[in-house]
């Protein structure tokens, strides 16, 4: 792994995109506090991943935008998950030079419990392998590394919550919703999770050095969410939610935070979602090839 020490981490995932090795690459109105409402709000918003499981799958589109001093980067993905298997894959597009080139070809990102698989990530890797990250190695949990916040894990984050507010009933793509505020802290989801996702979740508690992730979150009247907003704050200096992953893209002149907001819409519940993993012979175990220091 290769950490350019002339260079500062702009954003999780415009940083460095996976585990080191590539270069690639709100809040609105007077809400009511939870606890003045009854346990029931606070209840439905930490209750929402198992809403999404019941749900069986969806598809999902993704956003992340990662800010530091006066630099701006956003990549964004689309694609389906399985919830009741864990798995999803997404395509995710990056900013023009987020890879010191004007274009660069979608990534095609599979997710699964413990494992990212990548496919057409740049930087040395033939353009017919994948490249495997152990997400529970990952000392962000994956919640910022590929450039997108798994799906499941957004909804399993919010098993954290505290502090949630009632902003109060909205439309969303036509669908009528409830829009919650609060914080969740990433230890606390962590110990309630799923087993999937404790242990990157465990993972997560102890990389940021902010473990409190303030979250927007719409759930529709069945409990599903149908958008989550979280965002994540972790010092520069440090490199990235532990700086194994995503995009190193500006020289700093002084750490500095980085602050990356995630957001994730879900849609077309119950669309089949089919993944396939690729076989052993077409993942790259080779020297992964980064950028010369500047």
């Amino acid at each position: 792994m290769v950490m350019q020490r002339r260079r500062m981490v702009t954003a999780a995932a415009a940083a460095g995109f996976v585990c080191g090795v590539t270069v690639l690459t709100g809040c609105a109105g007077n809400g009511a506090a939870a606890d003045g409402l009854g346990a029931d709000s606070g209840d439905s918003v930490r209750r929402a991943a198992d809403a999404l499981i019941r749900a069986g799958s969806s598809k999902v589109s993704t956003s992340m935008e990662m800010a530091s001093g006066g630099t701006r980067v956003v990549i964004t993905g689309a694609g389906g998950f399985d919830y009741g298997k864990g798995r999803g894959e997404l395509r995710v597009t990056l900013p023009k030079d987020a890879a010191g080139a004007e274009e660069h070809h979608p990534v095609t990102e599979l997710l699964t419990p413990g494992s990212l698989y990548m496919k057409d990530r740049g930087a040395g890797v033939p353009a017919d392998k994948w490249v495997r990250v152990d997400t529970t190695q990952l000392s962000d949990g994956n919640l910022v590394t590929g450039g997108a916040t798994d799906p499941l894990a957004a909804a399993e984050l919010l098993r954290g919550a505290q502090k949630v507010e009632l902003v109060g009933d909205e439309m969303l793509h036509g669908v009528k919703v409830r829009h919650f505020r609060g914080v969740t802290d990433i230890a606390r989801a962590a110990r309630g999770a799923s087993p999937a996702a404790r242990q990157p979740l465990a993972a997560a508690a102890k990389g940021f050095s902010v473990t409190q992730v303030p979250f927007e979150v719409y759930l529709d009247a069945q409990g599903r969410p149908r958008k989550v907003s979280q965002r994540f704050t972790f010092s520069g200096a440090a490199g990235a939610a532990g700086a194994t992953g995503a995009a190193r893209a500006a020289k700093p002149s002084a750490p500095s935070d980085v602050t990356v907001t995630s957001t994730t819409l879900f849609d077309a519940f119950g669309t089949p979602v089919t993944v396939v993993l690729p076989k052993p012979a077409d993942i790259y175990n080779g020297k992964i090839v980064t950028a010369p220091p500047k």
